[in-house]
């Protein structure tokens, strides 16, 4: 049987825990980082990761077989 082919955006996205969790990172975190465009309290609140939806991880996990 062939190896699988591991997404590669995927593997820059997520990543699983020690009990195999989704771990993923907050999202709007990408521009209007500056004084007029967020917050200092919420820039802080997107640092962390979060626990991904169980909706979604079936789909991931087959995206990232060998993590």
């Amino acid at each position: 049987m062939p190896k699988i082919k591991t997404h590669s955006g995927a593997k820059k996205r997520f990543k699983l825990s020690k009990n195999g969790k989704v771990i993923r990172a907050y999202a709007n975190k990408s521009h209007l980082l500056n004084g007029h465009g967020k917050s200092p309290k919420r820039k802080r609140g997107l640092r962390g990761t979060r626990v991904a939806d169980r909706t979604n991880v079936a789909a991931v996990k087959m995206m990232i077989p060998y993590k």
